[in-house]
C-alpha cells in the first residue's frame, strides 16, 4: 500500500464517527455497489488506459448508487476529463455553449456525444443532436440540401475526434461502451445521395443524405429534421467503421 493511499484511508477512519446516520448509509451504498459484479474491458486505445477505464467505470457506479437513470452528456464530459487528468494527461473542458469542441486532451480537441435511447441497438450509432442547422438557406428547394451537408462538413473542422459514451443495457445490469467516431469516415457524406421528403407536412422540409460502401450497403444517413427543430441527425451509422475504446458491464443492486 503506497503512502498516499494509506493517507485517504487513516482520514476515513478519523471522519466515519463524527458522520451522520444517513451520510453512513450513503457510504454504505456506495461501498455496497463497488462490491458487485462488474467487467471492465479496454479495447485498443490511445486514450485509456487501464487506470483510467478503472476510475471511469467506477464514476459511473457511483452515479448508479443513487440514479436509474442513464450517464448524461454533462456528467460524460466532466468524468471523462477528470480521469485523465488522475491518469496524467492534460485535459480540460470547452467553455458552456462552445459550438465546436467540448473538450481537450493532449491539445486534441475532442466532441463528445451520448445515447441511451430504448431502442438502441448494438450494431448501429444513433446521433440524435450532432449539431444545430439554424442557419443558411433551408425550404422547399432539394438543393438547400447542399448547403446544409456543406454546414456539416464544416462543422467538423472544429474538432479532431468524435467519442460516444452509449448506454447499451439498462438495470440492473448495465452495459456502456465508449466508440470513437472516425471523422473520416462522416466525411464519406461528401459524395452521398440527396433526398428531400417533398411530400412532409414540416417546412422547412426534411431531407436525407444516404452514404453506401462500394457493394452499395449503407455505412450511415444524415437527417435534416425539418419544421421547427432544425438539427442534424447521424443514423444508421455501422459500428463496424468506428472503435470501441471500451466496454463496462457492472450490477446495481438494489437497497
Amino acid at each position: 500500500m503506497n503512502n498516499d493511499k494509506r493517507r485517504i484511508i487513516e482520514s476515513l477512519v478519523q471522519t466515519i464517527p463524527e458522520l451522520t446516520a444517513g451520510q453512513l448509509h450513503w457510504i454504505h451504498r456506495v461501498v455496497s455497489v463497488y462490491s458487485a459484479d462488474h467487467k471492465f474491458i479496454l479495447n485498443e486505445s490511445d486514450l485509456f488506459d487501464e487506470s483510467t477505464i478503472q476510475n471511469f467505470g467506477d464514476a459511473m457506479r457511483v452515479h448508479h448508487s443513487f440514479s436509474s437513470e442513464p450517464f448524461s452528456k454533462d456528467k460524460f464530459e466532466y468524468v471523462l476529463v477528470n480521469v485523465l487528468k488522475m491518469s496524467g494527461h492534460k485535459a480540460e473542458l470547452a467553455p458552456k455553449g462552445n459550438p465546436g469542441h467540448d473538450a481537450t486532451v493532449d491539445g486534441i480537441q475532442l466532441s463528445l456525444k451520448t445515447q441511451a435511447d430504448k431502442n438502441i441497438k448494438e450494431d448501429t450509432l444513433w446521433i440524435s443532436k450532432f449539431m444545430e442547422l439554424g442557419k443558411g438557406n433551408w425550404g422547399d428547394d432539394p438543393s438547400d440540401l447542399k448547403g446544409l451537408r456543406d454546414q456539416f462538413l464544416r462543422h467538423m473542422a472544429g474538432y479532431e475526434k468524435i467519442l460516444s459514451l452509449r448506454t447499451v443495457r439498462k438495470a440492473p445490469n448495465w452495459k456502456y461502451e465508449l466508440i470513437e467516431i472516425p471523422i473520416n469516415v462522416l466525411q464519406l457524406a461528401r459524395g452521398g445521395e440527396l433526398e428531400m421528403k417533398i411530400n412532409s407536412k414540416q417546412y422547412p422540409k426534411p431531407g436525407y443524405c444516404y452514404v453506401r460502401n462500394e457493394h452499395g450497403k449503407i455505412i450511415f444517413n444524415l437527417y435534416f429534421d425539418g419544421g421547427g427543430e432544425r438539427k442534424l441527425q447521424i443514423k444508421n451509422l455501422d459500428k463496424n467503421y468506428c472503435r470501441v475504446h471500451a466496454t463496462w458491464e457492472f450490477f446495481i443492486p438494489q437497497e
